[in-house]
């Protein structure tokens, strides 16, 4: 059987067989002809990623990008797939696009929706995830000046856009995703909520944007204007409608905590909508004086502005635990931090060798070189720690780690901006201002950032890593999730359609198993994202969001019978501890099918819990 193989001297696992579908996912979504394996990626990416080196370096630096991608580096999905080859796809995952709202025109520097369609278009054909802000869209029943019809509103389009998804078949075969946000006083939310009841819009995640103003609304169970700056028109006038001074037209009053009850159950029910907490993300944002964020990508890992990119990678944390599952066990922080200076340098290159599916996508990447580095694995390499998830220990060393890759990151970054340039929208002054992430750094790297400027406005960002934990990690827990299970029954679609079932392990239990025997009890470090609290799950976002400049894709996973009123409580404590966003799934629920099914069998004879299969 075909063996994960890595050198000597890398912070390595042992060598493990290969799993049948770690080899499926990898030689289907990213090897390219000629390629048998991960090594043979590893030296396209990194002889790739070396070509915005000086020519004469290139050599140098492309055996230190190989070492830091066998050392545990791993770039997203759209980079080791595409990276050195000739397919016509972009390197970057997800953008963001403006939607005006005009049909073919511009609206205030906004493209019509027709026009933001096409360019979607392109960008998925291209590879590229996107988000939308659909608030600018007026809402049904609205006047539309010189004609005798009124608007449809945002989700009539968002239908078009997710039949566009759908028809689109990107760069690579890569199925198409998309984010539809709603600011929550649009007059058209409640339709926006339920957009999704009766299955429809399957190419779209939908998140709905609150503010500070509407969170306070809810605790104090006031009323909340629902607003837009189009004008309602004699036929849905009535005498709540005015134009206030902002310029903005108000169409109704509700209570704020009957849409708050609205969204809480729609996200009880079926997972969606998840939740934008808008003024935390724009107060955070370092690039606040030039821009303002109102939607993010199709994971909500990253905030972005009108045709805003995320260029992203992670790093395998289980490749940096010493000793594992041993009393001893650690974490590795020095190589941690070598690992990750580099990483920001491979990322910045990516910016600068990557097709740009729209010349505005390439232009706003360039002034700012926005990067998102962040890690994997983290659940399995608390349990290598012995560690729980869900216990104080555990999130303080999980808050340890990002601490470390922050300042790693932005150490990095600077380093990188003395010998390149920053980059052009640098301004020490507003970057480093009062409440930016940036002004949180220690007085030595702020010391540091005024002499020589930032290369990247943004480094930091955790993003799912499903198909590249398969297929370059053995099936190492996904992002900052725990285990959803030890072991499972993955569904994986096939690409001359239908579906195939796959026996799957948890690395952190096939390592565990090597070092211990098949037959050894799993120690209390063992615990699965449904053996723990939600409130755990909130709790870990809550540790390491601090140290996070763009933002964490995580979904709560809570048992089936949670009830509504913890449910709800979950968004609130989401909210009260500052995070920027949450999304919460109830196992089992009415929600869209998951590719992962756990199915009870008998537990190995000696553990301490049963071994679930997914």
């Amino acid at each position: 059987m075909a063996m994960t193989s890595y050198p000597a001297d890398s912070p390595s696992p042992p060598e493990l067989p290969l799993q049948p579908i770690c080899r499926d996912v990898l030689m289907e979504k990213y090897a390219q002809e000629g390629e048998h394996g991960i090594d043979d990626i590893h030296r396209r990416v990194a002889r790739a990623l070396a070509q915005a080196e000086k020519p004469g370096e290139r050599e140098t630096w492309a055996a230190r990008f190989l070492q830091a991608l066998r050392d545990g580096f791993l770039p997203a999905g759209r980079i080791q797939a595409a990276a050195g080859t000739t397919l016509a796809a972009t390197l970057i995952n997800c953008f963001v696009q403006p939607v005006g709202d005009s049909i073919i025109g511009n609206d205030e520097g906004y493209p019509g929706i027709y026009i933001a369609l096409a360019e979607a278009a392109e960008t998925m054909r291209m590879g590229g995830g996107v988000g939308y802000d659909f608030s600018r869209i007026r809402p049904h029943g609205a006047w539309v000046a010189g004609t005798r019809s009124s608007a449809s509103g945002p989700v009539p389009f968002m239908r078009v856009f997710d039949c566009s998804c759908r028809t689109v078949e990107s760069a690579g075969a890569r199925r198409g995703a998309q984010m539809a946000v709603l600011r929550c006083d649009h007059p058209d939310i409640e339709a926006f909520i339920g957009a999704k009841d009766d299955g429809e819009l399957s190419n779209f995640n939908l998140s709905v944007a609150l503010t500070d103003a509407f969170m306070l609304a809810v605790l104090d169970d006031r009323e909340v204007e629902l607003v837009h700056r189009a004008e309602p028109g004699p036929r849905i006038r009535s005498a709540q409608q005015h134009r206030r001074e902002d310029g903005l037209w108000v169409y109704g009053r509700r209570p704020a905590k009957a849409l708050w009850d609205r969204i809480m159950r729609s996200a009880h029910a079926h997972g969606e909508p998840g939740v934008l907490f808008l003024d935390r993300i724009n107060a955070d944002n370092n690039l606040y004086s030039c821009e303002t964020l109102a939607a993010a990508n199709p994971c909500g890992e990253q905030p972005l502005p009108p045709y805003g990119s995320c260029c992203l990678g992670s790093i395998d944390l289980t490749r940096f635990v010493r000793d594992p599952f041993e009393p001893g066990a650690r974490f590795d922080d020095d190589a941690f931090s070598r690992l990750a200076a580099l990483a920001v340098r491979m990322l910045d290159n990516v910016l600068d060798i990557t097709a740009w599916p729209l010349e505005r996508q390439g232009r706003e990447a360039l002034l700012k070189r926005r990067i998102g580095l962040g890690f994997t694995g983290l659940g399995d390499a608390l349990v290598m720690l012995n560690l729980r998830y869900d216990e104080p220990q555990g999130r303080a060393t999980a808050q340890r780690i990002a601490r470390t890759l922050r300042d790693a990151a932005y150490a990095a970054s600077c380093a990188l901006a003395r010998e390149r340039g920053a980059f052009p929208l640098f301004d020490a002054g507003t970057y480093l201002g009062w409440g930016t992430f940036a002004s949180r750094l220690s007085e030595p790297m702020k010391m540091r950032i005024r002499a020589w400027g930032m290369r990247n406005s943004h480094l930091l960002s955790i993003a799912p890593t499903g198909t590249i934990s398969l297929a370059f990690a053995d099936n190492a827990s996904n992002g900052i999730e725990p285990a959803f299970a030890w072991s499972c029954t993955r569904r994986k679609r096939l690409p001359e359609g239908g579906t195939r079932e796959y026996e799957v392990e948890d690395h952190a239990l096939r390592l565990y198993r090597q070092r211990r025997g098949e037959r050894a009890a799993l120690g209390p470090a063992f615990v699965t994202a449904l053996q723990m609290s939600a409130k755990a799950h909130v709790d870990m976002v809550a540790a390491v969001a601090p140290y996070i400049d763009a933002a964490i894709s995580k979904t709560v996973n809570v048992p089936v019978d949670c009830a509504y009123e913890d449910f709800e409580e979950l968004y609130m404590q989401a909210w009260q501890l500052g995070l920027k966003g949450l999304a919460a799934y109830r196992s089992g629920s009415a929600a869209q099918g998951s590719v992962l099914e756990v199915r009870t069998r008998p537990a190995c004879s000696g553990c301490a819990a049963p071994v679930a299969a997914a």
